[in-house]
């Protein structure tokens, strides 16, 4: 666990996610983890607190309901340029976290997530180690199932199209209602992570 007076840094960490749920939960693990906690639930709402209270830390959800919160990573930055912006998405990619990388992301992480990793995300740039545009970000070295690939190519066109479902269906050659589903389900995992 981080000692609470390493996390806070006097600047605040800002939750910006339409889950209220999480947002909850997260937020209470974080303020016990030494964390002074701001939440919004809309990109207007994160800009609105961003100028105000200059966060230090922001973890961001990709899906803010119609909103994108890829979007959002480059305004936030342009508000408060040293933030350090954790990205969650529950549908990951390799586009997305290149995309979000780009964008000026420091971390990306998968959902569900336990507040111990969004910590050693956020703070491990605060230690002065290098981060950013020289990292690259792992590809599996095990050939994809199909419907993996399907998923990161759905994925990549989606981050093209700025996540307009119309635009990427039309791309894909596919009917919006079809590629709506097809985002709707998770990602195929190759294998179970622990058994079972």
């Amino acid at each position: 666990m981080i000692p609470p007076n390493q996390a806070s840094n006097t600047r605040p960490l800002l939750i910006v996610d339409d889950d209220a749920t999480f947002v909850r939960v997260l937020s209470r693990a974080l303020t016990s983890r030494g964390f002074e906690v701001l939440t919004a639930s809309r990109a207007d709402e994160a800009r609105a607190l961003s100028r105000r209270h200059q966060p230090r830390h922001c973890v961001l959800d990709l899906k803010l309901g119609e909103e994108n919160g890829l979007r959002l990573i480059p305004e936030l930055h342009e508000l408060v340029p040293d933030m350090r912006i954790l990205l969650l998405t529950g549908y990951a990619s390799i586009a997305t976290a290149v995309e979000a990388i780009k964008r000026g992301a420091h971390d990306y992480l998968s959902k569900p997530v336990d507040a111990d990793a969004v910590v050693r995300a956020l703070l491990e740039g605060d230690s002065g180690t290098a981060s950013g545009e020289d990292e690259v970000i792992d590809a599996p070295e095990a050939p994809l199932a199909l419907r993996r690939l399907e998923w990161e190519h759905i994925q990549r066109v989606l981050t093209e199209c700025e996540g307009n479902i119309s635009e990427t269906a039309r791309r894909l050659g596919m009917h919006r209602r079809t590629l709506q589903r097809k985002l709707s389900k998770h990602p195929v995992r190759e294998r179970p992570e622990h058994g079972g």
